[in-house]
């Protein structure tokens, strides 16, 4: 796991400037503390930090090919790389280290842009070839490791790990992009491919942008990997939980390559516990675990991560978190680098940082819930699309349109009155009804939110659209599969991933996700909906599975997640935090926001009428990064 970074002269063979690529290779050296060097050529710079795990005495990066033509910078891991080796070889291309990293460089000048269709792992880079003058930039399947980039007024196109990489840069245009704030004020991210600023773009999973000198404009990014979206016949659920404990345990096991200390995140859910199961029963010394308690038991799940410890004999180690740990928020904002709302992100970040203390690399279960459909709001969506088929659209509108506008939102209320959100949604086809439902501001909610002249300046933008670009490519597949590909597309890798790289790097820290091997996706993704969602519960078929591994209280509990007391810190601790921040002179000059709605959103939620700490979260994000990003406009 490593950072890096480069800068390519798009229009000049000179060099480029080596002060500015070191300050944005330095801007990462959490992301790799062990090396960090430089390549240069006329017109590009390449630059890495190491964290090293695999070859630890070789594969210097950058790394040049034997013959001098081209020169890599890598972040990730590739698994099959000793049969891929086997393969170049036998071509005639020549080793000189024993890491995975030449590999890819030889996989390059076999195969061209093609490459990327021979790997299997988690990866990020960038290949500069002298012969051809083009820079090579891919990035995994599933979006595991991340890729910034942007192309400057002056004809320079930089790229880095984190979107603080570029900001080092001197003419980095800080412009924000307007549609991206409505993007984050309904997804709680910046959706790929876009971030936080108008001109800067993440590079989407499964894609690759190749750049040749000469031409000074940016090139769309061409994808060589999807989700599959078509098959001849679905995976039956017999067979789906007959084979799963074998691809599982097959795709764990080439997780395990490693020079340095390897464990697990161990939460005592079912994903996690999954991953520690198939590692004791393929190394023969007691796997590494690590979890984080809560000293509130509401939020705590330790007892049941010690079930599963004590049943495989691991060494276990675990730390206790106070439920008032909110003293990271300054440290998110650098962390993310643009607005991002999970609040998650601070145990997961109190669970990296305590698994550092006991091992360099960490399996954990993320992946499993987009893809086996274990949300609780996958089972709310297929009911209320039993609905939708009941009834026609022409009928649905004006009645639960209707109804939505008019029934209150009952924060307070119990469970089944709190219907507003269910009727909007039910108003809506399918794609748009999701939306709805995922939305941390509504629709309507954000038109209140923005001001007039922000609203002006979307020129219609809806975050819906999002969704519809996405959603147009499996429209054939029924109600769940088309939800579970949304978040695929989207959740997964703009909120988990996201928020695991940039906490689990903050701790120079490698995670490795076994449930996101593209193989084992692309074989798990073509079962039927009912093998994932059935008798009201979902990822049956994984927990059946799991039955002979996991005893029943991990297996059928009720999730729990990485929960935070919001609600309580906004009427307590952060209360006054939260006023001084969201109606900060930054935040009401900034022209996005409607004051008087800012205001109704705290007074509302300080005197108990309405629950509206999600939304107070997102604004506080929102509002720490932009405080940030005008200190930094301000020459110092």
């Amino acid at each position: 796991m490593c950072g890096i970074a480069g800068i390519y002269l798009l229009n000049s063979q000179a060099e480029p400037e080596h002060n500015i690529l070191q300050l944005m290779n330095d801007s990462q050296w959490h992301r790799g503390p062990d090396a960090g060097d430089y390549f240069y050529q006329p017109s590009v710079g390449l630059a890495h930090r190491r964290l090293s795990i695999i070859d630890i005495a070789g594969s210097p990066q950058p790394m040049q090919s034997a013959n001098g033509q081209a020169c890599i910078v890598f972040n990730g891991e590739i698994y099959n790389f000793a049969e891929l080796r086997s393969e170049l070889s036998s071509k005639g291309h020549q080793f000189n280290t024993q890491g995975d990293t030449e590999t890819i460089l030889n996989a390059w000048l076999e195969w061209g842009p093609d490459c990327v269709q021979h790997l299997r792992g988690m990866f990020a880079f960038a290949i500069w070839d002298k012969q051809q003058q083009c820079l090579f930039l891919a990035r995994d399947r599933l979006g595991i490791k991340p890729m910034f980039y942007t192309l400057l007024h002056n004809g320079q196109f930089i790229f880095g790990s984190e979107l603080k990489v570029l900001r080092q840069h001197p003419q980095f245009d800080h412009q924000l992009r307007h549609t991206a704030i409505e993007d984050y004020f309904t997804f709680g991210y910046v959706p790929e491919p876009h971030t936080i600023y108008q001109h800067s773009y993440k590079l989407s999973p499964g894609h690759t942008l190749l750049l040749k000198h000469g031409n000074t404009s940016l090139p769309e990014p061409v994808q060589y990997w999807d989700v599959p979206t078509q098959w001849d016949k679905a995976l039956t659920t017999d067979t789906l939980q007959q084979e799963l404990i074998g691809r599982l345990r097959e795709a764990v096991k080439i997780r395990l390559v490693a020079e340095v200390p390897l464990g697990a995140f161990l939460s005592g859910g079912v994903d996690s516990s999954a991953v520690v199961a198939m590692m004791a029963g393929l190394q023969q010394e007691a796997v590494n675990t690590c979890s984080i308690g809560f000293d509130n038991p509401k939020y705590n799940e330790t007892e049941f991560a010690r079930q599963v410890a004590a049943r495989y004999q691991t060494a276990h180690h675990e730390s206790t978190v106070s439920e008032n740990d909110f003293g990271l928020l300054d440290t998110l904002a650098d962390l993310y680098d643009e607005p991002y709302a999970d609040s998650s992100a601070i145990p997961t970040y109190r669970v990296c940082e305590m698994a550092r203390r006991n091992v360099t690399v960490a399996l954990s279960g993320d992946g499993a819930d987009e893809l086996f459909a274990g949300y609780r709001r996958y089972k709310l969506h297929m009911h209320e699309q039993r609905l939708r088929d009941a009834l026609p659209l022409a009928i649905r509108k004006p009645l639960f349109g209707t109804l939505g506008k008019l029934y209150p939102k009952l924060d307070w209320a119990p469970k089944f009155l709190r219907a507003k959100t269910t009727f909007q949604s039910l108003a809506l086809d399918t794609v748009a009804g999701y939306h709805n439902s995922i939305a941390i501001l509504r629709d309507d909610q954000r038109k209140k939110l923005f001001s007039k002249d922000f609203t002006q300046k979307l020129q219609g933008y809806n975050s819906i659209e999002v969704f519809r670009r996405h959603g147009a490519k499996v429209s054939h597949l029924d109600p769940l599969k088309i939800v579970q590909y949304l978040d695929m597309k989207t959740y997964l890798v703009g909120d988990i991933l996201t928020k695991v790289d940039r906490a689990s790097m903050a701790h120079s820290l490698e995670v490795r996700v076994p449930f996101l091997d593209h193989k084992f996706v692309e074989w798990a993704f073509t079962a039927e909906s009912a093998a994932n969602l059935q008798q009201g519960s979902g990822k049956f078929s994984l927990k059946k599975a799991l039955q002979p591994h996991l005893p029943d209280d991990v297996l059928y509990r009720n999730k729990m997640g990485f929960a935070v007391p919001l609600e309580q810190w906004f009427r307590g601790p952060l209360q006054q935090q939260l006023e001084s921040k969201l109606l900060s002179d930054v935040m009401l000059s900034s022209g996005i926001f409607n004051e008087f709605e800012l205001r109704k959103l705290i007074s509302e939620h300080k005197a108990g009428l309405k629950d509206n700490s999600t939304a107070l979260w997102t604004l506080l994000m929102f509002a720490v990064f932009i405080e940030k990003e005008t200190l930094s406009m301000i020459p110092g």
